[in-house]
């Protein structure tokens, strides 16, 4: 298990700049995905893998099911919450695909609820706001969203999801709301990367006296403190950004991004994760969606990186197949 977890996290580092996305003919002949484009932008996409791992419209499942009352019937069946980034639960649903099908193994079967109504409601579309007023829209925002992300998941388990999983950073900051008055388990990417990194048995480097974790996120105020108690409950010390430094390097790189600066982000993101390699981390997490795939695949820097979603993949997977053995042994 020790062997997985450490190759779980040299995946991670591996992939940062690689997101399993695969184009063209490869990406139909892998994934099976058919896709039915909506005139109506804020009616959710469901989509939903049937027993043999190919998609399905939603119509065509809803028909096959119908007897059942709900879309999938595995006892593994596993519910993806979409979050503010449509590409990001793309990017996670092809994690799921390709690394849960490995040595002949079957994809998870699963069932995703994604829509374009948080980015619009959380005003993440056209120029980029300040990083003050960006914060007041969240936070006044805040109850649209939970009411959002509730529904989703009502949807997930009326559509026979047995276990739910958020590949969405920002999403998380409500993680214990939207799991209120639900039974099903509810996998936490700070958990997730938390016990992978215990497992790995990381040492403190230099006169550090505790292993300590970098945090890189384009939303600290509402991300930073559920990493900070999941990674804290295993022990680590999550070493953040100072005010100075999150202000005058991060915040320029996502601007940069967002004017289409490439080397300028890039080199300002390499500035922010030094300021953390410096201060004795032993890895940094890049929890934001906007910072991965920044760095060219073949900077040194990424060795000393992670992206937390892979843990989260990699437990959604591990939940799946541990599900399924169980109940064949009945």
């Amino acid at each position: 298990m020790l062997e997985m977890l450490e190759r779980g996290i040299l995946m991670s580092v591996q992939t940062l700049n690689h997101p399993p996305f695969l184009t063209g003919d490869t990406f139909r002949k892998r994934t099976q995905t058919r896709c039915k484009a909506r005139s109506n932008s804020s009616t959710a996409l469901q989509l939903s893998s049937d027993e043999s791992g190919n998609y399905a419209e939603r119509g065509t499942s809803l028909k096959r099911r119908q007897s059942s009352g709900s879309l999938l019937s595995q006892p593994n069946t596993v519910g993806i919450i979409g979050g503010v980034s449509v590409l990001s639960t793309l990017i996670f649903l092809e994690k799921l695909a390709c690394w849960g099908s490995r040595n002949g193994k079957e994809c998870p079967p699963f069932v995703v609820s994604s829509d374009p109504v948080l980015s619009k409601v959380l005003s993440l579309r056209g120029p980029l706001p300040s990083a003050r007023r960006r914060i007041d829209h969240i936070k006044l925002n805040q109850d649209l969203v939970i009411e959002n992300l509730r529904s989703k998941r009502d949807f997930l388990q009326q559509s026979g999801a047995r276990c739910l999983a958020m590949p969405c950073h920002l999403s998380h900051a409500w993680h214990r709301e939207i799991s209120e008055d639900s039974s099903l388990p509810f996998l936490h990417v700070g958990d997730c990367v938390a016990m992978e990194l215990k497992n790995t048995k990381l040492k403190p480097i230099h006169a550090a006296v505790t292993v300590r974790i970098g945090l890189l996120t384009a939303d600290s105020i509402f991300v930073a403190s559920y990493y900070q108690e999941k990674l804290q409950s295993q022990g680590f010390e999550v070493v953040l950004l100072d005010k100075a430094t999150e202000e005058h390097v991060l915040v320029p790189a996502m601007e940069a991004l967002h004017r289409k600066d490439i080397e300028g982000a890039r080199n300002l993101l390499r500035i922010a994760i030094h300021v953390l390699l410096v201060r004795a981390v032993n890895v940094v997490l890049l929890a934001s969606d906007d910072l991965l795939g920044v760095l060219p695949h073949n900077d040194p820097l990424l060795r000393k990186c992670i992206d937390p979603m892979d843990a989260l993949a990699r437990s959604t997977i591990y939940w799946a197949e541990t599900t399924a053995k169980v109940h064949k042994k009945f």
